[in-house]
């Protein structure tokens, strides 16, 4: 009987498990806009929170995040990064082209479309394509009740030297219990992605966030703390298997849906 007992858990665990990685996964587009001037700036931003995201949420793309550099007043370069959720990969090109055949669009962004070569919208433009993760399938726009100067986003991007390396990383995001163990620590993550496109691979990205650098910095002492990640990232098998992480500070634009 008491086999019997335990076999019978374990079919349901792996059943919800099962059942959880057949849930439709989001994918991503992180646009990252380059500039160096105040007339760029609002050029974007106009662009961005005028034509862009009325847009996307006629076409039921319900939450758009935007987000600047912590420090980005004082970087020599600076960034805007706008996150848009899809429900297929199919939408991403094809709605990026529907977006500037549309009238009210060129109308509301004409200052950015009808930009001049001496005076461009911005310096670079780069897209980075992105799969929800087999535990973490959809985005979840946070709940966080500080300022918005104080709320940090954390932008982690964790590469790995190889193929195989990374995908021993995304598999500890996943079965081995990283997820969880964010959420159980209240990390309130917006994403955890692959990235299937981009200038850096093998790569995967994620984004947390927090009421201020100070609530950041404790639940990373938690974390490290945590009986729980000291026993997973003791593991042999999770030895050594990203070669860089990348760590950037964000903040929400006063139009961002985040």
């Amino acid at each position: 009987m008491k086999y019997l007992i335990i076999a019978f858990l374990t079919f349901i665990s792996v059943s919800i498990h099962a059942q959880k990685n057949k849930e439709p996964k989001n994918f991503y587009e992180l646009k990252v806009y380059e500039y160096h001037s105040a007339e760029q700036k609002q050029m974007i931003d106009e662009f961005i929170s005028e034509a862009l995201m009325p847009f996307f949420h006629k076409k039921g793309i319900e939450k758009i995040g935007a987000f600047t550099l912590k420090d980005n007043d004082t970087a020599k370069v600076k960034k805007l990064y706008v996150l848009i959720p899809y429900k297929n990969l199919n939408q991403i090109p094809t709605l990026n082209k529907t977006l500037f055949l549309e009238d009210k669009v060129a109308g509301k962004a004409s200052a950015y479309l009808n930009a001049t070569n001496e005076a461009p919208a911005y310096d670079k433009l780069m897209s980075i394509v992105m799969e929800g993760f087999r535990f973490a399938p959809t985005l979840t726009p946070p709940s966080l009740k500080g300022s918005i100067e104080d709320k940090i986003y954390e932008l982690r991007s964790y590469q790995s030297a190889t193929e195989k390396k990374y995908w021993k990383k995304v598999e500890m995001f996943n079965e081995g219990g990283e997820v969880p163990l964010f959420a159980r620590l209240g990390f309130n993550a917006v994403f955890y992605a692959e990235v299937i496109s981009g200038p850096t691979m093998p790569n995967l990205m994620y984004m947390t966030s927090f009421e201020s650098m100070k609530d950041r910095d404790n639940h990373w002492n938690s974390f490290r703390d945590d009986a729980e990640w000291k026993k997973l990232s003791g593991l042999k098998e999770y030895e050594k298997i990203v070669s860089k992480n990348v760590t950037l500070f964000l903040k929400a634009t006063k139009y961002s849906e985040y």
